[in-house]
């Protein structure tokens, strides 16, 4: 990953918020494939869900508070870091508790340990207020590397 932002244009962002409104409560995820203009959104499924009723011990949270990508969506993303077009940011949104990259965020981003940006949509009842972007330090956190603005 370099040093660059990675560009993404106002109309993915609201494909994006659209998705975390129409899964709202659940939590949305998906990925972009390249940055700019020529940027590709992929809207995954929340799996969440379905790996906490096989083994809820294993999965504890559902998709109310935590998001996984299905087999499908994820090798598309491993594919892509291995193409000329990689995948360069991976979101989900925080349904009524803002967008900020929690624990759980971290040990997930790190344990997969792609060389994405994270961005999270802070979605509310009323709509989705903001997305901020995060991006891997050299001591394993994510601090906040850019903000949007929310709907509008």
């Amino acid at each position: 990953m370099s040093g660059e932002l990675p560009e993404i244009p106002r109309a993915l962002l609201e494909r994006m918020y659209a998705q975390a409104r129409a899964s709202f409560p659940k939590e949305c995820c998906g990925f972009l494939i390249g940055s700019g203009e020529t940027a590709e959104l992929v809207e995954c499924d929340n799996w969440q869900d379905r790996y906490h009723a096989v083994d809820p011990e294993t999965y504890p949270r559902t998709a109310e508070n935590g998001y996984t990508f299905g087999a499908k969506d994820l090798r598309r993303l491993a594919d892509s870091l291995d193409s000329s077009q990689p995948a360069t940011v991976v979101y989900h949104s925080h349904p009524r508790v803002g967008a900020y990259f929690s624990e759980e965020d971290t040990r997930a981003a790190n344990s997969a340990g792609w060389p994405v940006d994270y961005l999270v949509i802070d979605c509310q009842d009323d709509g989705v207020r903001e997305a901020v972007l995060f991006r891997r330090d050299g001591a394993g956190g994510f601090p906040e590397v850019a903000r949007y603005p929310g709907e509008g």
